[in-house]
C-alpha cells in the first residue's frame, strides 16, 4: 500500500492508520508503536528544521504489526504485510549478486 501522509498528519499518525488498514485491524488492537520505534524522535526525524525549512530526503524502514513501513522524505509511507514481502537483505550482498 502506498499512503501520502496529509498535511496536518503526523508520520506517525500516518503509520498507525496504514497499518491499520492493510492489516484489516483497528488500531486499538495493534500493539502501541512505542514497541518497536520511538514515536517522538520518528516525528522529529522528518519535521522541518528548527529554522522552519522542510528537510529533504530521508528513508526509514522497520517492521510493526507484521508489516514493513517504509517512511520516505517524511512524505509518503509504503506498507506491505510481511508475507507480501521479499527478504530484507543487506545491500552490500544485493549489489554482489547484481555484479554477477
Amino acid at each position: 500500500m502506498e499512503y501520502e501522509v496529509g498535511v496536518n498528519e503526523s508520520v506517525t499518525t500516518a503509520i498507525v492508520r496504514a497499518v491499520s488498514a492493510v492489516s484489516g485491524r483497528q488500531p486499538k488492537s495493534m500493539p502501541p508503536l512505542t514497541h518497536v520505534i520511538n514515536p517522538d524522535a520518528l516525528d522529529a526525524l522528518f519535521d522541518s528544521r528548527s529554522n522552519g525549512e522542510p528537510r529533504i530526503g530521508g528513508r526509514l524502514s522497520f517492521i510493526y504489526n507484521r508489516c514493513r513501513v517504509t517512511v520516505d522524505n517524511g512524505e509518503y509511507l509504503t506498507i506491505l504485510l510481511l508475507d507480501d514481502c521479499p527478504p530484507v537483505t543487506d545491500d552490500r550482498e544485493r549489489d554482489r549478486t547484481e555484479l554477477q
